[in-house]
């Protein structure tokens, strides 16, 4: 039941404080524009989540706060996995 209570709650913190996000670029890819060199940048994969913004949703705000949403569930599912195996080695 606390496992449940605690994933609501993220899911919600996450889903509702992410339209607040920055949409300034973060601190390396601003040291990038700033030096003239982020063109030359090479990207080998995207990413999951490209610019913190779920692909193909159309509204900006609902389109980041999925974003926000799904990123809690992966950390949250990682997290419970790696308790779940240290806790069946401690048993």
């Amino acid at each position: 039941m606390k496992v449940r209570f605690i994933l609501i709650i993220s899911l919600l913190i996450s889903g509702a404080l992410s339209i607040f996000a920055s949409s300034y670029p973060d601190g390396l890819e601003k040291v990038a524009e700033d030096k003239d060199f982020l063109e030359s940048a090479i990207s080998w994969w995207g990413g999951l989540i490209p610019d913190y913004a779920m692909p193909g949703v159309a509204s900006g705000k609902l389109a980041t706060a999925l974003a926000g949403i799904i990123g809690a569930l992966i950390v949250f599912g990682l997290l419970y996995l790696f308790g779940f195996i240290v806790n069946r080695q401690r048993s």
